[in-house]
């Protein structure tokens, strides 16, 4: 009898055989079969500082036995409280306001109810959305909405609203990019919402700080507000807490996800500035922000969120994440040797590559062919179509990088 189970972005048709994970340690999946399996992309970009990071277990453990879940319109406790000050010490100044939700697409869903409430109720009628093309934000209809058009969501097309789509900033072509954003917010738009330096589903695409800079200035002075979905982006994976840091940046809207408990358990958080806030500030009560979900400031997700930042505060992290991106940008340089290999590239921890392949699609075979390759050799590295890209726990060590190279290396010779 087949699993009841249905799996995400999975033909079950293809009948392809599921790994079944016992337990998780480090950098280290361990499966139900004897194999241990080298987590090289952190569990889908969620796994910081390692699985099962003692501090942050500790602390989900702690709070179990005291208090699992409470609602959160009307009523507080003091993890949430905890996270939400704890955030806005580490965070950029401007962000005084912390929404909680569940998952980086909800982070994304409050951002833009967010955008469109501040006009909404200054009585300015902005509603249209800006985006960058080939961005990823999410799968729900919102997320959906601002993100990417193709085929993981053409089915659902007439569930998404119109946006207007800024050609991504490639090399060379950055300039086209702003004049294109300058000249779409003169029209008045609401938000302009993008991925800092990374655009991660879309391909790892990477471009400078510079342009991330530029076009936070040009949004500036149109008065458009400026969304930094940093879900996949912050909590180190460009070389800093933020990848909005290396351009100078801080948004009106910030979202943030994954790495914000260590990716032990799910919580996202929106940040806002005062002025979003205090748009939604008011006597009237139809003036509300109108968003929730059952499990808002989950305590125990609170807690494990709490856990993290005292890692932050307490031990070397930027240093680690300093060494794993040098250790990543050697091993690039060496495979960019190989005819085979093209376009690598590094943005902190991340490495991506592209290879040889037919179409370069996200349904192109040789993505399957890939995934079954790696997994035939211990390796959890997923594809995104003939991209292949290296985004691992920062605990990661020296031996277990050298296997996920010679491994990549040894696909392209062989795919």
């Amino acid at each position: 009898m087949s699993s009841p189970v249905w799996h995400p972005f999975t033909q079950h048709g293809l009948g392809e055989t599921i790994p079944r994970v016992t337990r998780t340690e480090g950098a280290f999946l361990y499966t139900d079969d004897g194999r241990r399996i080298i987590d090289a992309i952190s569990s889908w970009w969620v796994t910081t500082h390692g699985h099962c990071h003692p501090a942050i277990m500790a602390a989900i453990a702690d709070q179990a036995g005291k208090m699992d879940q409470i609602i959160f319109a009307g009523w507080t406790h003091e993890p949430a409280e905890t996270l939400a000050q704890g955030l806005v010490e580490i965070m950029p100044p401007a962000l005084e306001h912390v929404f909680f939700s569940d998952s980086g697409s909800t982070a994304v869903e409050v951002a833009l109810k967010m955008a469109l409430g501040f006009f909404a109720n200054r009585g300015e009628p902005r509603s249209r959305i800006l985006v960058l093309e080939h961005s990823y934000h999410g799968d729900t209809i919102g997320a959906m909405s601002v993100g990417a058009r193709g085929v993981y969501n053409q089915a659902y097309a007439p569930l998404l609203f119109d946006v207007g789509t800024i050609p991504y900033p490639a090399a060379g072509a950055e300039q086209a990019t702003l004049d294109a954003l300058e000249q779409a917010c003169r029209a008045g738009p609401a938000a302009f919402i993008v991925e800092p330096l990374v655009l991660g589903a879309g391909g790892m695409l990477f471009y400078p700080p510079r342009v991330l800079s530029e076009m936070r200035a040009i949004c500036a002075r149109h008065g458009v507000l400026f969304i930094a979905d940093e879900v996949m982006t912050a909590w180190g994976r460009t070389g800093t807490l933020l990848a909005s840091e290396q351009a100078g940046v801080v948004p009106d809207i910030l979202c943030l996800s994954k790495g914000l408990t260590g990716g032990a358990i799910p919580l996202a958080v929106t940040m806002a500035t005062a002025a979003i806030f205090d748009a939604h500030l008011s006597s009237d009560r139809s003036r509300m922000f109108f968003h929730s979900s059952s499990y808002t400031a989950n305590p125990i997700a609170c807690a494990a969120a709490n856990a993290n930042l005292e890692i932050w505060r307490t031990e070397p992290v930027l240093e680690r994440i300093a060494n794993l991106a040098q250790r990543q940008a050697a091993w690039a340089e060496q495979l960019s040797q190989r005819p085979t290999i093209h376009n690598a590239r590094v943005c902190g921890t991340i490495a991506a590559f592209e290879l040889a392949s037919a179409t370069g699609t996200y349904l192109d075979d040789l993505g399957p062919r890939l995934l079954a390759f790696f997994k035939a050799r211990d390796l959890l590295l997923r594809p995104l179509g003939n991209t292949v890209y290296v985004m691992p726990p920062y605990c990661i060590d020296d031996a277990s990088l050298t296997a996920i190279y010679n491994a990549i290396a040894d696909a392209s010779d062989t795919t």
